[in-house]
């Protein structure tokens, strides 16, 4: 970067969404951070997912594949976009962290309640998250 130049945050990394009844794997490259240090090895990865409440997405799997790690995942919130912040601890005491968004959106379709709100079409009326509005 030349002298005097201003660093530009980059835009961040994501995966394709998910459905809350997705059990999906997600993998995260880690090669090229490598470059030039190709004996190293995985030692150990630490997933974070923000954010993390009961019902939120679960890590239900982590393997490594070289230098690819590949993260099963399943649950979350519709209409949330979660950041999972990946933690590689490789042999020759290097770390290697990064942030990937994953967003959780509902794809399948939802049972329609005998009471749901529909228009004169007789298409449901939904919220933000897809869900259908019932009267009370």
């Amino acid at each position: 970067m030349p002298r005097g130049a201003t660093a530009t945050t980059p835009i961040p990394s994501s995966w394709p969404s998910k459905d809350p009844g997705d059990i999906l794997d997600y993998q995260l490259d880690i090669g090229p951070a490598l470059t030039g240090n190709e004996g190293d090895t995985i030692e150990s990865v630490d997933i974070d997912v923000d954010p993390s409440q009961p019902g939120d997405l679960n890590v239900d799997n982590i393997t490594a594949d070289g230098y690819k790690i590949i993260i099963w995942m399943s649950g979350g919130q519709a209409g949330t976009t979660y950041n999972v912040t990946v933690l590689a601890a490789m042999a020759s005491g290097r770390t290697i962290q990064r942030s990937i968004l994953l967003p959780v959106v509902a794809m399948s379709s939802p049972s329609i309640p005998a009471n749901s709100l529909e228009t004169t079409t007789h298409d449901s009326l939904t919220d933000q998250d897809g869900n259908p509005i019932v009267s009370q």
